[in-house]
């Protein structure tokens, strides 16, 4: 199949058929994951974060809440029960529901926060020209495990080749990963460490092809 073909006419309504049946087939999952995070954490259930996403647009991913209230960092928050969800990937289930509305695909870059843009080089800011994904090659490549520039990397690289073969490699790369565990935490972290090494410089803007269908 021709890569821009697969692009620009096949992946939209792909994510739209599959994140669809996901939704309907993990409904009991997603419940009894918001019915233990209610037992085990408290209120509130969901956790709502602006992330970058396409050309650096801001948007809301929802998750489960994995860490408890209060202050301290995130080892200290981040219970057992936290780390079962973060390891399994089920407190990001409900960004499903972000791939219906336009604002992630399937399989993409990570969405990362709003405060690391100023950060990217012109090679990294280039993972912003597709949708954001909950599969990804830099997952399939360790997921945390990675170290920032070559998660960035790998983005840049799957920006820049998308195709259905390597969407199929990534989707089960990630599951892959998931399965065996590897790559929950960065090496000596709770969680991952900001990307904030990078010198700050002003980025520049992503034009979006105006003729290209969403």
């Amino acid at each position: 199949m021709d890569r821009r073909r697969y692009e620009r006419f096949l992946k939209r309504p792909l994510d739209i058929l599959l994140a669809t049946s996901l939704l309907v087939m993990l409904a009991p999952l997603l419940l009894a994951v918001a019915i233990a995070v209610r037992v085990a954490l408290g209120r509130p259930v969901l956790f709502r974060q602006l992330r970058a996403g396409r050309y650096g647009a801001p948007f809301a991913v929802l998750k489960f809440r994995s860490m408890a209230e209060g202050p301290g960092d995130d080892s200290l928050r981040l219970g057992r029960f936290g780390r079962f969800l973060r390891a399994t990937a089920l407190d990001e289930l409900l960004q499903l529901g972000n791939v219906l509305r336009g604002e992630m695909s399937l399989v993409g870059p990570r969405p990362l926060p709003l405060a690391y843009l100023p950060h990217y080089d012109r090679r990294q800011r280039s993972r912003l020209a597709v949708r954001p994904g909950l599969a990804g090659s830099a997952q399939a490549a360790g997921r945390n495990a990675l170290p920032w520039r070559d998660r960035l990397e790998c983005d840049a690289t799957y920006a820049q080749h998308v195709s259905a073969s390597g969407d199929f490699r990534a989707a089960l790369g990630t599951l892959r990963i998931l399965l065996i565990g590897h790559g929950v935490t960065a090496p000596g972290h709770a969680t991952m460490p900001r990307f904030d090494s990078a010198p700050v410089q002003v980025p520049e803007p992503i034009e979006e092809d105006l003729n290209t269908p969403g």
